[in-house]
């Protein structure tokens, strides 16, 4: 299995491979090779900041030779006019790796400050806030180590690290039952020691997987609030219990009241808008030519 270094490094390749093809035509026509100058990440839009080493990263793997300097970092209110980074190098690598370090900081950072709006939305509770695997392809690690930033927690990263018996799970195998005894067979087989965490639907599959045992979470699936609550008080802590589906900004609070260990939220990663920010030029007096 890859690392998330070797994740993220294949990303940045791949990224550069798509957008420079065999060459970045307009800059290596009007930039001399040998120029240098200084270019800035300037933030255009309040949130939180995510993404610094990755940032790094990229200029790092493109180009060696550039100087980055960050003032600000992962985790950090951000407001208009804040700059948070200057990055000092030829002005060809400096236009070259300009777009592919925005799309991923604007990215991130938007994921960061969603996630921080939802986690403060829960304050006073006990309840944590989960991503879900409903992320960008490739981008994964990195979205979910947005969430981080931003004060959530992380559900399983990919369909190695937990079972999740979804609905879909549990009827192809014919039930509740059969699929928790598989589960627990696999595992044995298999050597592994992974959570077990069963999606339920409604109070008939939930009192049959309490009458079943043999898993480490609920998830509580479309549950009303309402439901929610009788669910937890029926549970009465002998499982973790999570909530999930359709929940939104304004009625997480609710669900959280309610009495769950967890809520995840899809909407962190799955339809984020980014955080407005630019990489722009230093006064051109000070081009080294």
């Amino acid at each position: 299995m890859l690392s998330v270094e070797e994740l993220n490094d294949r990303l940045i390749d791949l990224a550069f491979a798509e957008d420079i093809g065999d060459g970045d035509h307009t800059t290596l026509c009007c930039i001399p090779a040998d120029a240098e100058s200084e270019s800035k990440l300037l933030i255009k839009e309040e949130g939180i900041f995510a993404g610094e080493e990755i940032a790094k990263e990229v200029f790092r793997r493109f180009d060696p030779t550039m100087q980055v300097e960050v003032y600000i970092h992962d985790g950090a209110h951000v407001k208009p006019g804040d700059i948070v980074m200057s990055v000092k190098g030829k002005i060809q690598s400096l236009l070259q790796t300009e777009r592919l370090m925005l799309n991923i900081l604007q990215r991130m950072s938007g994921i960061a400050t969603m996630t921080s709006r939802y986690v403060k939305r829960l304050e006073g509770t006990n309840t944590r806030v989960l991503d879900t695997r409903k992320t960008t392809p490739g981008m994964r690690m990195l979205e979910k180590e947005a969430v981080k930033i931003g004060g959530g927690t992380n559900h399983r990263i990919g369909l190695f690290d937990m079972i999740l018996l979804k609905d879909n799970h549990i009827d192809f195998a014919g039930g509740i039952e059969n699929a928790i005894s598989r589960c627990h067979r696999y595992l044995e087989d298999k050597g592994k020691d992974l959570k077990i965490e069963i999606e339920v639907r409604g109070f008939e599959e939930l009192n049959e997987v309490l009458r079943v045992g043999g898993v480490d979470r609920i998830m509580l699936d479309n549950f009303t609030p309402e439901e929610t609550r009788k669910a937890v008080a029926l549970i009465d802590g002998r499982y973790e219990t999570e909530s999930s589906g359709g929940i939104t900004y304004d009625t997480i609070r609710d669900y959280a009241e309610a009495g769950v260990d967890f809520i995840s939220v899809g909407a962190l990663t799955h339809s984020v808008k980014g955080l407005d920010m630019s990489f722009k030029a230093v006064d051109s007096s000070k081009l080294k030519i």
